[in-house]
């Protein structure tokens, strides 16, 4: 099939986020100037470069009760958030998350999930992660959207610190065996990393049989 984008495509569900997938889910943990604090799952998230780390989320839409989302909000008084990674033993949690509750509504508490310090910025981060990327948001980009009433944005974060869980670690690497993140594929469906293969790339197997290893 084929379809233009700016017509319909005749399915029953739209297909384009289930066609880019899986996407792993950036687990959003910020603070507001008073002190609110918010936690947020986003599936339009992931690594843009990594010198220095940078981190890209996609924001959809406004909060129930008007205006921005909080943890955009957020981001743009505070310049900072802490971008938790979700992995398939808390999946209940991450989608307790999601639900759209009042501003005044914390979601650590909503979700029985534990807050701890932050090393270099003020959200907390959420201790059942076993990775948590303290992040200083970069930049706010507008986006195109089809209904100004719904305003889309992405936005740009620096990675200045990683906490890593040492259980995820094996031989200096992150061991995807035990660390089984979760990743979005569209609708109400998820997967999460079971299975591993190694692919080399050309040009290091070139190098290699030049060596003679």
């Amino acid at each position: 099939m084929f379809y233009k984008t700016c017509e319909h495509h005749g399915l029953k569900h739209n297909p384009f986020k289930a066609l880019i997938a899986p996407r792993p889910i950036g687990w959003i943990s910020s603070i507001s100037k008073a002190g609110n604090i918010n936690l947020a799952p986003f599936s339009f998230f992931n690594a843009m470069s990594d010198n220095p780390p940078t981190l890209a989320i996609g924001f959809s839409g406004n909060h129930t009760e008007g205006g921005p989302k909080d943890t955009l909000v957020n981001m743009k008084e505070t310049g900072e958030f802490v971008c938790n990674m979700v992995t398939y033993d808390i999946r209940h949690a991450m989608n307790a998350t999601s639900e759209m509750v009042g501003r005044d509504v914390n979601e650590f508490e909503l979700a029985k999930l534990t807050a701890i310090p932050s090393n270099l910025v003020t959200p907390p981060r959420v201790a059942e992660s076993p990775v948590n990327m303290e992040c200083r948001l970069l930049q706010v980009i507008d986006l195109p959207s089809n209904n100004p009433k719904s305003p889309n944005y992405m936005m740009l974060g620096e990675v200045i610190g990683i906490h890593i869980n040492n259980n995820i670690i094996t031989d200096g690497r992150i061991d995807m065996g035990k660390y089984h993140p979760l990743a979005r594929l569209g609708y109400h469906d998820y997967t999460s990393v079971k299975e591993v293969f190694e692919l080399d790339r050309p040009d290091q197997v070139k190098q290699d049989q030049a060596h003679g290893t």
